[in-house]
Parts: C-alpha cells; structure tokens; sequence
C-alpha cells in the first residue's frame, strides 16, 4: 500500500529534525552577530545601556539575550541525542506504539538552559550595579577574573563533572535507560538530559563574564568546547587538560592583580 502524506512526512523525521534544529541555531547565531556589532557601535537591541536599576522590561530582554545565547552555543552538542531521541519516536510508531515528538524533548532541554540565564542575568545585575562589567560584559577585576578561572578550571575535574559529562557522552545509554513514555515523558527526559548538561557547562558558561559576555570570539569558542569535549573521543582527557589550563591561568591573574 502506498504511504500517506503523514507517514511519508514521519519517514523523514530525522531531516525535519536536523533541519529544524540548524534554522534555531543560525537564528540566534544571527541574533548574536547583530547585537555585537550594535554593542561595539555603542547601541543595542535588548542590552539595557545604563548601570542602573533595571526596569523589568529590561530585565526580560536580558533573559531573552541569554537564552538565544545559550541556544546557539548548547544545541549543536545536543544535537546527537535529539537525533537519536527521533529515531527511537519512529521505531516506535512503526511498531504501533504510542510516541511523542522530538520537540517536546528540545523544549524541556531549553528549559534547563532558560532557567541557567534568570540565574545569569541576576548575577550579570548585580556585577553591573557593583561597576565591576565593561561595555562588552567583561569582568574589570583582575582578581574576580582570576577566581572565576581558577573555579571553572578546578570544576572541570570534579566528580561531579566528571559524571554529567560521562551521561552527556552517551546518549544512546541516556535513552535506553531513561526514556518515559508520553508527551510528559519526552519533556522530562529533556529536563533530565538538561540537567546533566548543565551540571556539565554552567562553570564554563560564567568564564563568559572573563572574556566578555557579548565577545563574539568568546562565544564561539565557549560553544566549540563543549563540542569538542563532548563528542571527541578524547573529550574527557581534553576537559582535564583545559582545567590545568584555567587554573595556571587564573593563577596568574591573581598574582598580577595582589603585585
């Protein structure tokens, strides 16, 4: 028998799902790129320009800044589990057996990250009203910065990143031992797969506030890390050696600014 519109459309759920996934990302990377070059001229388009108490406007552009900014650097890494998780949903609706949408997992992921930029735009508030951000977002003191570094590098060989990042490696031991049935089901399983990525990134996603939180190069190369430690196959040892790095760095931010 021939294909129906809707099966033929459910055959290529992978595509739709990749396809969808790449749209998100080059539009808050173009969202970025914009905003950027608006800050370097001296304008914005959601960035409140004052170091004064923020309207609550103000506030909601700033929440939406991050959570296009954490979109664009998180989503390509999670892009394998979504993937998977779309296979698993149509395996399961060829067997005839109930599934929901990749998207609902994709909303409970954002989710975590939605939550991880409230954190960030009240900690970004409260180092503006302290005069301790640049223009671009950037930490003014060399010891606040050399803490940062000094945290983020002794992090990356914690146990507990060291746990989040072993569950972020492997996604097809994340969906074979976790997954929940129904709608509720695909968003918890994306809250949860959130978590872990964020128990894995959030030290990492702060070293922004060192280099800039609207730093182009910062960004990209923030995002391209956790790429890297997470799919490369030597992705764990890279993580420690990066910690060796941060720590030796924030080192010597910390000497120069006691000296």
């Amino acid at each position: 028998m021939q294909a129906n519109p809707l099966e033929r459309l459910l055959r290529h759920d992978r595509r739709w799902v990749l396809g969808g996934l790449c749209l998100v990302i080059v539009l808050c990377w173009a969202y970025l790129i914009a905003e950027a070059a608006l800050m370097a001229r001296g304008g914005s388009l959601m960035m409140p320009m004052t170091g004064g108490v923020w309207s609550l406007l103000d506030a909601g552009l700033m929440l939406l800044m991050w959570g296009l900014m954490m979109a664009a650097m998180m989503l390509p890494s999670a892009a394998p589990m979504l993937l998977l998780h779309a296979t698993m949903t149509r395996r399961r609706r060829a067997r005839g057996e109930a599934a929901a949408a990749t998207g609902l997992f994709a909303a409970g992921y954002l989710i975590v990250w939605v939550l991880f930029s409230l954190a960030a735009v009240l900690l970004q508030y409260g180092l503006q009203r302290a005069a301790l951000l640049s223009p671009m977002l950037a930490l003014t003191s060399q010891g606040v910065a050399g803490v940062v570094l000094i945290g983020a590098g002794l992090y990356q060989w914690s146990p507990l990143k060291e746990a989040c990042l072993r569950h972020c490696r492997s996604p097809l031991e994340f969906v074979l031992t976790r997954w929940r049935e129904g709608r509720l089901g695909a968003l918890m399983m994306g809250l949860h797969h959130g978590a872990y990525c964020l128990g894995c990134c959030w030290v990492l996603m702060l070293l922004l506030f060192v280099g800039g939180v609207m730093s182009l190069v910062w960004i990209a190369g923030l995002a391209l890390w956790v790429l890297v430690e997470k799919l490369a196959p030597a992705g764990h040892w890279l993580g420690r050696l990066l910690g060796g790095v941060l720590v030796a760095w924030g080192g010597m931010a910390l000497w120069a600014a006691l000296t």
